[in-house]
C-alpha cells in the first residue's frame, strides 16, 4: 500500500522525466550494501547502485561512521570555495591516487553537483586554455544533460529536438566510436579502431576537411549509457598521441568509470595514458554529490571567478569521497571488481548457448553489459542482428519481480548493464546470475517483443506457445 501510494504521488508531483523511477518502481526505504529494501517490504540485488555512484554500496560503515563524526563536530556544511579540514584531506587523498603525471601534480577545480557540471568545466577550461571553439566527441557518448555536455553526446534525445543542440553550444565535430560487435566500418577489432584514429588524424591534417584544430577531444574509455563499449588500449594510445602532438586538449570522462569500476583506480591506466584533463564525480563523492576536474597546471588560464558554483563546499561529499577513496585502495577493491567482473562475464557467455537473444558480452570490472538481440533476423555486418528493445524491457521487468535491479542502455535500450557495488560477494554475484537467467527465460517464454516478432526462444522451443501468452505492457507490467 505505501508503495503504491509514494509512486502515485511521485507521478503526480514529478516531470515526466523521470526515468528509473518508471522501470524500477521499488521505492526505497532501506539499504545496506548490494541490497535495498523497498516500501513493499522486499529485498532486492542492486546492480544499479546510483548509476555507478555507490563503490561501497549503500550506508557503508566507514562513510557513515565518518559523516556521523563531521555532523558532531560542527563544521560548516557549506563553504563555497573556502577551505575546510575535510576539504583538504579529500584533495590529499584524491591526488595520490590519480593516474601518470597527474598524481601529486594536478590542479583541482571543484564544481558540483554533477558530473554534467564538470564536464562544463572541462570545456571551457579547455576553450580558454587554447584559444579555440571546437570539439571533437564520439558516437554513442553520454557526458551529461547540461547544455555544452549534451551538445557532445550521442543520442539525439539529449540534443533537443532537432539533433543539432542549442545554438549557444560549442561546435561539435563526432566520429565514431570503436564498437567491435557494430563496427561503423564494418570491419571491427582493431582494424576498427585504427580506422576510427585515422579519421581524426585525418580530418586535422588535411586542410580541405572543413575541421578547425579543436580545443579539446572528450571521451569515455568505457562508454556506459552508450551500451558498454570498451576502447581498444591501442587506440586510447593512438588518440593520446594524435592530441599531443596537435595541441589539443584531451579530456577523460571518467565520471562512471573511475574509482575502481573497471578494475583498475582509473579506466584510462588499462592503457597507460594520462589525461590533459581528468573529468571525476559520481563515485568520487561516496554517494554523495561531488563533481570536479584535475588537469595539468599548464592549463590553469582562468581568472579568480572564471567559473564557480554555489555547491561546490559540500563538506559531507569530502568527508564520504575521503573514506571511499581510501577504501577502495586499502581493501584492493579494483582488483575485486576485475575478478568477479571476468566471471561475470564468463557466465554470461555460457547463458548465450541457452539463450541465443544474447548477442554479445562486453565490459570491464564491474561495468558488464549483455545485448540482446533478435536470434532470427538476417545478421549484419560482424553477424550482428538487430536489437530487441521491447524483450530487453521484459528481461529488465522479469528481474525486477525475482529482485534484482539493473539498469538498460545502448541502441534502443537493448543492452542489459550490471553495476553492482564494488563490494559485491562472490555469493550475491551467483544469485545475481541466477535471477537473470530466470529472468531471460520468464521474458523469453511470455510473448512477442521488438518488431512484431516472436520472443527470442531457445533451441526447440515451440514460438507458437511464446505467441499466445504475448505480454502487452511491459512497462506497466513492472
Amino acid at each position: 500500500m505505501l508503495r503504491a501510494q509514494l509512486l502515485d504521488r511521485q507521478a503526480r508531483r514529478e516531470s515526466a522525466a523521470r526515468t528509473y523511477a518508471r522501470t524500477l518502481p521499488v521505492a526505497p526505504v532501506a539499504a545496506a550494501g548490494a541490497e535495498v529494501t523497498g516500501a513493499d517490504g522486499r529485498t532486492y540485488l542492486d546492480c544499479l547502485s546510483g548509476a555507478g555512484t555507490l563503490a561501497l554500496g549503500h550506508n557503508h560503515p566507514r562513510v557513515i561512521a565518518a559523516l556521523k563524526d563531521a555532523l558532531d563536530s560542527g563544521v560548516p556544511l557549506h563553504a563555497l570555495d573556502m577551505i575546510t579540514p575535510q576539504k583538504d584531506a579529500f584533495s590529499a587523498e584524491l591526488l595520490t591516487r590519480l593516474p601518470g603525471t597527474l598524481r601529486d601534480n594536478a590542479k583541482l577545480h571543484f564544481c558540483s553537483p554533477a558530473g554534467t557540471d564538470a564536464v562544463e568545466a572541462a570545456l571551457k577550461l579547455a576553450r580558454t586554455a587554447t584559444g579555440r571553439q571546437g570539439v571533437v566527441a564520439f558516437t554513442g557518448a553520454y557526458h551529461g544533460m547540461t547544455l555544452g555536455a549534451s551538445s557532445v553526446s550521442g543520442p539525439q534525445r539529449m540534443r533537443g529536438a532537432d539533433g543539432q543542440g542549442p545554438a549557444t553550444a560549442q561546435p561539435v565535430t563526432r566520429l565514431p566510436f570503436p564498437h567491435p560487435y557494430r563496427c561503423p566500418f564494418g570491419v571491427g577489432g582493431e582494424e576498427g579502431a585504427r580506422l576510427s584514429a585515422r579519421l581524426l588524424e585525418s580530418y586535422l591534417t588535411d586542410p580541405s576537411s572543413g575541421v578547425a584544430t579543436p580545443a579539446a577531444v572528450i571521451l569515455e574509455v568505457v562508454q556506459g549509457e552508450g551500451g558498454v563499449i570498451e576502447a581498444p588500449d591501442a587506440w586510447l594510445r593512438e588518440i593520446r598521441r594524435i592530441t599531443k602532438a596537435h595541441g589539443i586538449v584531451l579530456v577523460v570522462d571518467e565520471v562512471q568509470t573511475g574509482v575502481g569500476r573497471t578494475g583498475d583506480f582509473w579506466a584510462c591506466e588499462h592503457a597507460g595514458v594520462t589525461p590533459d584533463i581528468l573529468v571525476t564525480s559520481k563515485a568520487v563523492g561516496g554517494g554523495l554529490p561531488l563533481a570536479l576536474i584535475a588537469y595539468r597546471p599548464e592549463l590553469d588560464a582562468w581568472q579568480p571567478g572564471d567559473h564557480t558554483g554555489t555547491f561546490r563546499g559540500n563538506t559531507l561529499a569530502m568527508v564520504a569521497g575521503e573514506i571511499t577513496l581510501r577504501t577502495v585502495a586499502e581493501e584492493q577493491l579494483a582488483e575485486h571488481a576485475r575478478k568477479l567482473g571476468d566471471r561475470l562475464r564468463g557466465a554470461l557467455r555460457a547463458l548465450a548457448a541457452e539463450h541465443p537473444a544474447i548477442g554479445d558480452v562486453r565490459g570491464r570490472g564491474l561495468m558488464t553489459g549483455a545485448e540482446l538481440v533478435d536470434p532470427d533476423a538476417e545478421p549484419g555486418a560482424l553477424g550482428a542482428r538487430p536489437g530487441h528493445p521491447r524483450y530487453a524491457r521484459a528481461v529488465q521487468a522479469a528481474c525486477l519481480e525475482r529482485g534484482l535491479m539493473l539498469e538498460l542502455g545502448g541502441r534502443d535500450g537493448t543492452v542489459l548493464r550490471l553495476l553492482p557495488p564494488l563490494v559485491l560477494t562472490d555469493a550475491q554475484a551467483d544469485s545475481v546470475l541466477a535471477r537473470l537467467a530466470e529472468a531471460l527465460t520468464a521474458a523469453r517464454d511470455e510473448g512477442p517483443t521488438a518488431g512484431g516478432g516472436t520472443p527470442p526462444a531457445a533451441p526447440g522451443t515451440d514460438r507458437t506457445d511464446a505467441r499466445s501468452a504475448a505480454r502487452t505492457d511491459v512497462e506497466h507490467a513492472a
